[in-house]
């Protein structure tokens, strides 16, 4: 099934379940320092995420399912193979499937959701752990295990008689493609004929789920956002870098172990290089000199919670109190990007509408720029709409046809190219990411706050 024929969604069923108030952005002063914030205790976040993830399947799936007339959603995985909705419908104690777990979700008539568990766990208690309810010689006891388990799937399916059964089968997106092909041959054999008949492919439904946030996760995520500012504030100052002797791999592992120090990690392993108006620059070990301009490409998470983060820096030159003009300007091109995108990301559009929007404005203000943004949360390429990528422009086949939805965070992703008078008319390309969101309402707002000021090392 291709997407364009799935397109349409109806937004107002999102909104009212989803109302995002608690996601207010927060007045920060641009000149204020950004603060670290360290992470509760193992026990405390725990706590804090086994109540998202209650939310969520409280509130947000059981509007999903209803929008696209999902009747039963099976999720069937083996440990070490699971699907990427795993990840958002387990508790903050799970780390991976257990042998092989199946989630059967079932819509009721009031709109409410049945949740069981063949196998694995209950998750805290948000699934019910199936038994069968059939007369037998032998009850099934303990951990669930080959043929009793299929058995006991096709005795739920019989019982509920869904008209429609949802599978993570999907050829174009990975979100809604975690049923594997030999685990799903095993699921259809056990369904049997006439239920393997009523299997329907709804890509929207896993992709949405994992992208629509909550505004119980905000308060957390800003704070973990600000102190990524932090930490890169740190990086990009003479605390870390002494001109002429640190390197860009230096700042690279300075980062990775403040990350570790903090409690935090990654999802991708860190990037710092330089450009410079004469030779040389570039990334791996490279001595940082004055006069550099510094980038940094930067992954946190957190809770399950990842962010996605470049920053600029400048190394100031002896004699100089102030960043070169053309630099500035470059940045200020940047910013004035940034504007121009999140003028363009109104829900309703595909991505790739928003792209072609951006972009004509882009030109014809005269910045020379190009656009690769991504939404962002479970995972740090998260799921939902592309809004172009470095080598596509154009247009991105299938992800950019994606709809942009109230409630999603995206890491706005781009860069400006200018040339620098300062560098003898050598262009620089100011590369940011900063993360945004857009709220019930489609108005959209940064997380945190952007960078609008350049990084200083004396």
């Amino acid at each position: 099934m291709k997407w364009n024929a799935i397109v349409p969604v109806t937004l107002a069923v999102l909104a009212a379940p989803l109302a995002l108030t608690a996601q207010a952005p927060a007045a920060v002063p641009d000149a204020a320092p950004a603060r670290y914030h360290p992470l509760p205790t193992l026990r405390e976040q725990a706590v804090e995420q086994q109540a998202w993830l209650e939310t969520r399947l409280e509130r947000v799936l059981p509007a999903l399912m209803q929008e696209y007339g999902a009747d039963m959603w099976i999720l069937s995985m083996r440990e070490y193979a699971e699907d990427p909705v795993f990840w958002s419908i387990t508790s903050p104690t799970t780390f991976a499937a257990r042998r092989r777990s199946i989630y059967v979700i079932t819509r009721q008539d009031d709109g409410t959701l049945e949740r069981l568990a063949l196998g694995g766990t209950s998750q805290g208690g948000v699934f019910e752990a199936f038994r069968s309810t059939r007369p037998a010689p032998t009850q099934p006891t303990g951990e669930l295990v080959g043929n009793e388990q299929w058995n006991l799937l096709r005795e739920l399916v019989e019982d509920r008689d869904p008209g429609n059964i949802v599978l993570n089968i999907d050829p174009e997106w990975a979100f809604s493609d975690g049923l594997h092909a030999g685990e799903a041959e095993a699921l259809l054999e056990a369904l049997g004929d006439k239920y393997s008949s009523r299997v329907r492919r709804e890509p929207r439904l896993a992709m949405n789920y994992v992208s629509l946030r909550i505004p119980e996760m905000m308060p957390r995520y800003r704070k973990i956002e600000e102190s990524v500012h932090a930490m890169i504030s740190e990086a990009f100052s003479n605390s870390v870098i002494t001109p002429g002797v640190t390197t860009t791999d230096d700042v690279v592992w300075w980062l990775r172990q403040k990350l570790q120090d903090l409690g935090y990690t990654t999802w991708f392993q860190t990037s710092v290089d330089v450009q410079r108006a004469g030779s040389g620059g570039g990334e791996g070990a490279t001595v940082i000199e004055r006069g550099d301009l510094l980038w940094t490409d930067f992954g946190v998470v957190a809770q399950n919670l990842h962010t996605d983060t470049q920053h600029l820096g400048y190394v100031m030159k002896e004699g100089e109190t102030e960043v070169p003009a053309g630099l500035k300007q470059c940045l200020a091109n940047s910013n004035r990007l940034q504007d121009i995108l999140l003028s363009h990301m109104e829900p309703g559009l595909t991505g790739n509408a928003v792209l072609a929007n951006t972009l004509a404005q882009m030109k014809a203000e005269g910045i020379n720029g190009t656009v690769y943004t991504h939404p962002i949360g479970d995972h740090g390429h998260g799921s939902g709409p592309l809004i172009g990528r470095w080598d596509a422009q154009e247009g991105v086949p299938i992800r950019g046809e994606a709809i942009m939805l109230p409630n999603v965070w995206h890491s706005i992703e781009l860069q400006a190219t200018t040339p620098i008078p300062e560098w003898g008319g050598k262009a620089a390309s100011c590369r940011q990411e900063e993360e945004a969101y857009l709220d019930e309402d489609g108005e959209r707002h940064w997380v945190f706050r952007r960078q609008n000021r350049f990084h200083l090392v004396w």
